[in-house]
């Protein structure tokens, strides 16, 4: 074991850096993102991404791709998160978000009632000034108790 840590210290180095330039990126940049997640976006069905009509098809479809890529990454790195320092289930949260699937806006919805979850967003839209989510089937309690 000793041997081999030995033999792929440089590549233990680049990941050791990695996991800390995610780290800071996802404290800086999910704080940006949650706070511009309109407050009853988890509250209806609709869904206010539909194409307008007078979009056309080519660059429709880029955008879409783009943001799947995009919420693909985020989600792996999410993943990572989970064991290297990071927000890993927000960022999880926001690659689901962004991607499009069968199924999606219930997964969303499940990752989102967590207490842990809902608890972080909420701080995180309060130090902005933003309102809480509005969360089907739960009431905001505005002082802890849990």
């Amino acid at each position: 074991m000793f041997d081999w840590l030995r033999g792929h210290e440089t590549m233990l180095w680049w990941l050791g850096a990695l996991s800390i330039v995610v780290f800071v990126a996802s404290l800086v940049a999910l704080p940006l993102i949650v706070v511009r997640i309109p407050a009853d976006y988890f509250a209806g069905d609709q869904r206010s991404g539909r194409r307008r009509s007078g979009q056309s098809t080519g660059p429709h479809l880029l955008g879409r791709l783009g943001k799947n890529l995009l919420g693909i990454v985020l989600v792996l790195a999410g993943v990572g998160m989970l064991v290297l320092p990071g927000q890993g289930i927000l960022t999880i949260l926001i690659g689901l978000m962004l991607m499009d699937f069968p199924g999606k806006r219930a997964l969303e919805q499940r990752l989102v009632q967590q207490p842990s979850v809902l608890r972080a967003i909420n701080w995180m839209r309060a130090k902005a000034h933003r309102p809480p989510l509005e969360i089907p089937g739960s009431s905001p309690s505005p002082s802890g108790s849990g």
